[in-house]
């Protein structure tokens, strides 16, 4: 497995309010893990609650979990976490509307284990470039519900509003996912300065050409800054298997 993480504070903000976490190695139950928070509610409550949610959460998944499976482990520390940052936020006046995305993922044998709340994004290659998470977000439930058009006027200028954060409330139900892994399957983990600055297109064909996880990942985040860099970027790249994306 190869796995490299990167994040840039872009060319508008003050504050960089997205953290990382990135090791392929073991952590406590998990073979390998990766976590990437996008924090909002101003400047410092945003930095605080990215850098929360990814630091509890790793000291959280540092302990054994014997006879619990990979979703039950992300399913419990995650709600454990939402409910720490929620109740820090209520005794502190100045994290008064904090919150954060997630997307989180590890690699058991040939299997994705994915969880998310918020609209931080992964990607995978295959065939062709999918979205595996779902973006917790108001224009993306207008679109399900038939009543706003994805890439329209309306849904571009609101498409930044998300429903769903940790933090937010006492109680979060995480979106997870299970993929079977092929061989040269590549996984794309990023905050949306990226997925907002550059279409799938231009990501596949970054994934595709770079050779290295590396190359890929600094690739992704010039490209974001190229157009416009208006937000934070992260991006983390995983490589499963040795060899890469087909080419």
């Amino acid at each position: 497995m190869e796995a490299y993480a990167l994040t840039d504070i872009g060319k508008k903000r003050s504050v960089n309010q997205d953290y990382i976490y990135c090791t392929t190695e073991p952590v406590g139950s998990l073979d390998n893990l990766f976590i990437l928070a996008d924090g909002m509610g101003g400047q410092n409550a945003g930095d605080f609650a990215s850098h929360f949610v990814v630091e509890r959460l790793r000291e959280f998944f540092g302990q054994a979990f014997p006879g619990m499976d990979v979703h039950g482990i992300l399913k419990e520390g995650i709600r454990r976490v939402n409910r720490e940052l929620f109740e820090e936020a209520g005794r502190r006046p100045e994290l008064s509307g904090t919150g954060s995305t997630l997307v989180l993922a590890t690699v058991k044998g040939s299997v994705l284990y994915v969880a998310n709340i918020g609209d931080s994004r992964l990607y995978l290659l295959r065939d062709e470039l999918s979205q595996i998470t779902h973006d917790h977000s108001y224009v993306e439930e207008l679109v399900a519900l038939g009543r706003m058009r994805r890439g329209s006027k309306d849904y571009m200028e609101n498409k930044n509003i998300i429903t769903r954060a940790m933090g937010a409330s006492g109680t979060v139900d995480p979106d997870l996912f299970a993929v079977k892994l092929r061989p040269k399957d590549s996984i794309l983990m990023c905050s949306d300065g990226l997925s907002n600055m550059i279409d799938e297109f231009e990501m596949e064909y970054i994934i595709r050409t770079e050779e290295s996880c590396e190359k890929r990942a600094v690739a992704l985040v010039e490209a974001a800054n190229r157009g416009g860099g208006r937000d934070n970027i992260s991006v983390i790249v995983i490589e499963p298997q040795e060899g890469g994306a087909a080419l």
